[in-house]
């Protein structure tokens, strides 16, 4: 292997590595909310519950169980294709899925806030909350990144 090749390579090692390591916060978060989403239909206040509370629950649990599965994603296509040299590819995927993941989860976190907002204070506060949770999460995880640009990287903050 040539000394280009084999930088290559450890650069592409380095990338898989760091973006299993990074999911797995991601995964706990979104595995915990899954468990919690998951008990509340077992409960007294969920059967008096109404439509609009039982259907936004719904879709709250299947976005957290699409996230769950786009966040789980790399480490399995990493477990599939490791063996074949395939980490370029494993890392453009990975990383496609993992922002899929967040997105959802984002949905899936700002949904269950609208839930709880509204069962406490009633529906214009409850989508208010939920509205700005998602807000928040939009402008932390993709906006200000996006907007990042490089500058000052040195000086401390």
């Amino acid at each position: 292997m040539s000394g280009p090749e084999r930088d290559t390579n450890q650069r592409l090692a380095r990338n898989v590595g760091e973006l299993l390591q990074e999911l797995r916060v991601a995964q706990n978060g979104v595995q915990v909310l899954f468990g919690f989403l998951l008990s509340v239909v077992f409960t007294d206040s969920y059967r008096k519950a109404g439509d609009f509370v039982h259907v936004t629950h719904v879709v709250v649990v299947i976005l957290t169980a699409s996230s769950a599965g786009f966040l789980i994603a790399p480490a399995a296509w990493h477990r599939v294709l490791f063996r074949r040299g395939a980490r370029e590819e494993i890392v453009g995927r990975a990383s496609r899925f993992v922002v899929i993941g967040l997105v959802l989860l984002a949905a899936a976190m700002a949904g269950t806030v609208l839930v709880i907002g509204y069962v406490v204070f009633g529906g214009i506060v409850g989508g208010v909350l939920g509205g700005g949770i998602g807000l928040l999460f939009v402008s932390l995880w993709f906006a200000l990144p996006k907007a990042f640009d490089g500058r000052d990287q040195d000086s401390p903050r």
